[in-house]
């Protein structure tokens, strides 16, 4: 019999996952959206997915007690299960705000669903921290809100009373319920995916970023997470199952390692300092949220508490649903949130992912058969450049090792390059800057394995820098020091690129990173490391386009060096542009590297 399921708090994270899932199963889906606007959020994430049956909207008002949806509105007649993932997921709300949001809206949907007259099921999600509430204790007394809001701040205590509620009025009502208790809920298991920044992710931000002054916790404390997919699989499960109506489930996975250790684990992937000192829960507590960065309400999660996960266990293996394994799939999550800066950056048609090239965890965007890659210049990273290799289709845009957000440094460039080109079918590298000089050696000691070079600002073909560039000490103070803004300006000239800048700006704060930086830049003034370069390039046999802003030309020599080349090589200005142009002239950039790769073609 094909079911159709309503699902409130569709636009968030478990919501579109589970609408994902349910599709997928042959389930007809309701979304209950607050506008048209949030549908086509909706619907765009699930295209982008591969979701090939969209969901049907159903506009609601989360004011109202009903919905300001009629009993007799013929798009609810035929639902058969309804699944409330709604709700306020926040710390630092008022009580008012709490109880309206996770409270209200719980009792009202359970109202909602008791209209329906082909109810089979409705299934609520709760948390691990605040299911099993006694339904007996409703309604709550003034004081006990009182008492209880007090003690677990709003968010928690709100989802204490809305689990009691939920259960107390499907009984009144005699609505077929079950709750879903879930831990932290982490990335797609197979890939890591997540666009929820909250909790544990907070934790692995602050690992990345350095700020992390010690773990808390000890080999007791116990954050269980669960992976997003398995948890919709496990939740569109439930209705078709009756032994499962009015049961309660927690679902995490219970091999999560202690919280400090999970950390180190973390930390030790991302290749960051681990601090070595433990804070026990007792101390954090009394700890200002000014040292702590921590929200108060967050630390009645650092428990050593443990979970009845022994019902939910059964039904998966009943259903066949397998838990994926526990670090590697942690690891892809917290990959994943690193990957697409915990937030900071938004979601692109093209995928943010580390990879493992040439032993060194290296940050990639674009697809992953791409033929041609972007190697970016200084001080800037891929960041900057993957609008353009979007633009150009097949193009990828990497951090060189020791930039950015890939690991190792310069000294490791050889062997890095050499297997990029040796295992990923790349015809051709697209150099800026001092990614020009690091191409133009990748295809010296890689002959005929590329078809051509394009080479954006080659600083060996233009005038040295100042003296101020060559000061590598002060050079990288100054980069490790500088904002988006200064940084705009000093490249640009123009302090409105500073958004494209401030991922480079983070990465220039990373351990090491500006330091490096500030040493490539002395020795782009090395004289004999660019004879060198020139001397590579003549050699090279292919195809050769050199693209320079008219506001960055090159040198006598470096013109030259273009007309030694002869017919191999082709030379493209662009009006008003300086070393940057992947920052200020993005859209002629694209035409003069399309332009020259269809002459190739041709």
């Amino acid at each position: 019999m094909r079911s159709t399921a309503l699902v409130f708090g569709a636009t968030g994270f478990v919501g579109r996952h589970l609408i994902s899932a349910l599709t997928a199963e042959g389930t007809e889906v309701v979304a209950a959206c607050r506008s048209e606007e949030s549908f086509r959020y909706l619907t765009d994430w699930l295209a982008r997915h591969g979701c090939e049956t969209l969901p049907t909207l159903l506009l609601v008002d989360f004011d109202s007690a009903d919905f300001g949806i009629a009993a007799t509105d013929p798009l609810v007649q035929g639902i058969s299960d309804v699944y409330n993932c709604a709700g306020a997921y926040r710390f630092g709300m008022t009580v008012s705000e709490a109880r309206t949001a996770n409270v209200d809206g719980a009792r009202h949907i359970v109202t909602f669903a008791a209209r329906l007259p082909e109810l089979r099921r409705l299934v609520h999600i709760s948390g691990y921290r605040v299911g099993g509430q006694d339904a007996a204790d409703v309604p709550w007394s003034p004081e006990r809100v009182r008492r209880t809001y007090k003690a677990l701040g709003a968010y928690e205590a709100s989802k204490v009373e809305s689990d009691a509620v939920v259960q107390a009025e499907a009984q009144r009502l005699g609505v077929p319920w079950t709750i879903v208790n879930p831990s932290s809920v982490s990335g797609v298991g197979s890939s890591g995916e997540s666009d929820q920044f909250l909790g544990m992710a907070a934790s692995f931000k602050e690992l990345w970023d350095g700020s992390l002054a010690a773990r808390p916790g000890n080999g007791r404390t116990f954050v269980p997470v669960v992976p997003v997919d398995y948890l919709v699989q496990f939740m569109i499960r439930l209705p078709a199952d009756p032994d499962t109506v009015g049961q309660s489930y927690w679902v995490l996975d219970d091999a999560t390692p202690p919280l400090p250790n999970l950390l180190s684990i973390v930390g030790e992937h991302y290749r960051v300092r681990v601090p070595r000192l433990r804070i026990p829960v007792a101390v954090v507590e009394h700890l200002p949220s000014s040292l702590t960065k921590s929200d108060p309400e967050t630390l009645t999660f650092l428990s050593s508490d443990r979970y009845p996960v022994r019902s939910a266990d059964e039904f998966a293996a009943r259903h066949g649903l397998e838990l994926p394994e526990t670090i590697p799939s942690i690891l892809r999550w917290a990959d994943h949130l690193a990957a697409y800066r915990f937030g900071a950056t938004k979601e692109q048609r093209s995928a943010r992912r580390f990879v493992e090239q040439g032993g060194l965890r290296t940050f990639r965007s674009g697809p992953p058969d791409a033929d041609s890659v972007v190697l970016p210049g200084l001080p800037v990273n891929a960041d900057t450049w993957a609008a353009t290799a979007e633009a150009l289709s097949a193009t990828a845009a990497v951090d060189l090792p020791g930039l950015g957000m890939s690991d190792g440094g310069p000294q490791d460039w050889p062997g890095w390059l050499d297997e990029l080109l040796t295992d990923g079918g790349i015809r051709h590298l697209i150099g800026h800057s001092i990614g020009a000089a690091a191409a133009v050696e990748a295809a010296s000691r890689n002959p005929g394995r590329l078809d051509r070079l394009t080479l954006v600002a080659p600083f060996f073909l233009q005038a040295p820098a100042g003296l101020l560039a060559r000061a590598s000490l002060l050079t990288g103070f100054v980069l490790r020091h500088t904002n988006a803004e200064s940084l705009a300006e000093r490249l640009t000239g123009d302090r409105a690129h500073a958004s494209t800048l401030a991922t480079s700006v983070a990465d220039l704060r990373r351990a090491g990173t500006a330091g490096r930086v500030g040493r490539l830049l002395s020795r782009a003034a090395d004289t004999r490391w660019r004879a060198e370069l020139v001397r590579l390039l003549l050699a090279y046999d292919g195809q050769v386009h050199i693209i320079v802003g008219s506001e960055d030309a090159l040198s006598p020599s470096g013109s030259q060096v273009i007309a030694t080349l002869g017919a191999r090589a082709r030379i493209t200005h662009i009006e008003g542009a300086g070393h940057h142009p992947q920052l200020t002239h993005p859209d002629a950039l694209v035409v003069a590297i399309k332009s020259a790769g269809d002459r190739v073609r041709g």
